[in-house]
């Protein structure tokens, strides 16, 4: 089994036309979800980017400690480089990665606007830890209790962890050996 790529993004909103990408973070797992390699930067942005986004990301990403480090980050360019040589890494030249995270689709249009080669090494299929939330607190009216830091790695330790929460009302029965 390839390893699961876990990613946050934090943004100057939710309109991937409009929004900018202010951070990126990426946790590599094996499908124990056991810790391989972790990814994170900060993006520059000019400042008027900043100064353009609304109420609620002002304050999230302020109080975050966020918006503080915006002016010294990486380049969004060489933030997609470093991310091609994670996959490099991890799953060779070719393979398609699967994407793992918390309204990860949200994360992907982004990526697929801002970062179109890194977008090409992607999969169509995503792991969406918001699916299972939705199916328990629905279906069972279970829910895991969040931060919600909204700090990128922070966010990914959080949806590792939601997910081993609903994995573990799951129970396979065991197969009779033959």
């Amino acid at each position: 089994m390839k390893p699961l790529f876990w990613i946050d993004l934090e943004m100057t909103g939710l309109d991937e036309v409009s929004d900018k990408i202010l951070e990126v973070a990426v946790i590599i797992t094996d499908i124990n979800l056991k810790h391989l390699e972790q990814y994170h930067r900060v993006v520059f942005q000019p400042q008027e980017v900043v100064d353009g986004m609304n109420d609620w990301c002002k304050k999230t990403h302020g109080d975050s400690g966020l918006t503080a480090a915006i002016p010294t980050g990486t380049p969004l360019e060489t933030v997609e480089k470093e991310l091609l040589e994670l996959i490099g890494r991890h799953y060779g030249g070719k393979d398609r990665v699967v994407l793992a995270g918390n309204s990860v689709g949200n994360d992907k249009r982004f990526i697929d606007r801002y970062m179109p080669d890194f977008a090409k090494r992607l999969h169509y299929r995503l792991i969406d830890i918001s699916s299972f939330k939705e199916i328990y607190r629905e279906k069972y009216n279970l829910s895991f209790a969040k931060q919600n830091s909204h700090r990128a790695v922070d966010d990914i330790v959080e949806s590792i962890k939601e997910l081993e929460y609903y994995l573990s009302f799951i129970k396979i029965p065991e197969t009779p050996s033959k």
